[in-house]
């Protein structure tokens, strides 16, 4: 059995596979590479089956119709063999001395007394442009260097959480919470990380900038203009996690800090509905605001309460032309502060 498992979902990837590939080839024989070609057009299945047939104990090249980010990811989840599972985007990458520290603390946390469900380690906004890449780190709000639960987790800053990018979860868990995420949906990555959050008990921060987040290309799925045109589907995300929060409420309540963690990722994401609804300027978007949040409310009065009154939602969802006015200025600091987008 492998140690880690990575699954790289690919579409039409072939300008930039090979770099994120290379990246971790240098795991050796304690990782296997799942390269998800989901129908892709171009060069991507051709690449794939390349590195298979060279690295042939490490690389596995895996072919379906294409099904969007959500159906690669299940498919990666399906074949996995490793202990643990990391999906690593086509166009990113990890840096080599992080990468080794990854391993080894796997390595000797692997058939110790308490098993790890999660690891997390910092990412780089490799963001076109900037002299500067911020990096999300979690120093003040983790315990690092040893094994803990929810109730040593400290605070986290609002718009602070845990990505796709930074969490590395045991593959069992994600099998046991029964993760399945949506097909020709984008933004799956947020239910990723959410749904199995209840079920994770013990946890590892390992401080070290190991994925780097590329952020920039015009084409991408997290390009403003983009999400704003994909507003429907931003929403959809929403209210899926709103209704694994609301349909789970009671495993999630058993940790009052796991429950208040995922209550804030839940302000985050509706923040960001209800933000890019306001931007977009139309009036189809913002019934599908006020839509959003009566959607909200049905589910479960208190988490309305709780969201909407919460600092960034109700900072960003204030009534008439005036507040929208206040509610994008508002983003667009949030955006400079944590460099999304």
């Amino acid at each position: 059995m492998k140690l880690l498992t990575f699954a790289i979902p690919c579409y039409n990837s072939e300008a930039y596979m090979r770099n994120c590939i290379d990246s971790l080839l240098p795991g050796g024989e304690d990782v296997e590479i799942l390269i998800i070609d989901d129908g892709s057009k171009d060069e991507t299945a051709r690449i794939a089956d390349e590195y298979q047939e060279k690295y042939p104990t490490i690389v596995r090249a895996i072919h379906q119709e294409n099904g969007g980010h959500g159906a690669a990811v299940n498919a990666g989840i399906a074949n996995a063999t490793g202990l643990y599972f990391k999906v690593v985007d086509s166009d990113d990458w990890v840096k080599e001395s992080a990468y080794q520290k990854i391993l080894e603390t796997l390595r000797e946390l692997v058939g110790g007394e308490e098993t790890l469900d999660m690891l997390i380690s910092n990412f780089v906004y490799e963001k076109v442009g900037e002299k500067h890449n911020k990096v999300m780190r979690y120093r003040h709000a983790l315990p690092e260097g040893t094994l803990f639960t929810w109730k040593d987790v400290h605070h986290f800053f609002k718009g602070q959480y845990i990505l796709m990018h930074s969490v590395i979860y045991r593959t069992r868990i994600l099998r046991e919470c029964g993760l399945k995420l949506p097909e020709h949906t984008f933004y799956v990555d947020n239910i990723y990380v959410f749904e199995p959050l209840p079920y994770v008990k013990n946890m590892y921060y390992l401080d070290v900038n190991f994925y780097r987040y590329f952020i920039g290309r015009a084409d991408q799925s997290v390009n403003e203009e983009i999400m704003i045109s994909r507003i429907d589907q931003q929403i959809k995300v929403n209210k899926l996690m709103v209704d694994y929060y609301v349909e789970n409420k009671s495993r999630i309540c058993q940790d009052r800090k796991c429950r208040n963690y995922m209550t804030n990722y839940l302000e985050i994401i509706t923040t960001i509905s209800t933000v890019l609804s306001v931007k977009s300027g139309t009036e189809e978007n913002l019934k599908k605001r006020v839509e959003l949040w009566k959607y909200i409310k049905n589910k479960d009065v208190a988490l309305f309460l709780k969201l909407r009154y919460g600092i960034l939602c109700g900072s960003t969802n204030l009534p008439g032309r005036g507040g929208r006015k206040i509610s994008v200025n508002g983003y667009r600091l949030a955006q400079k502060v944590f460099k999304f987008n």
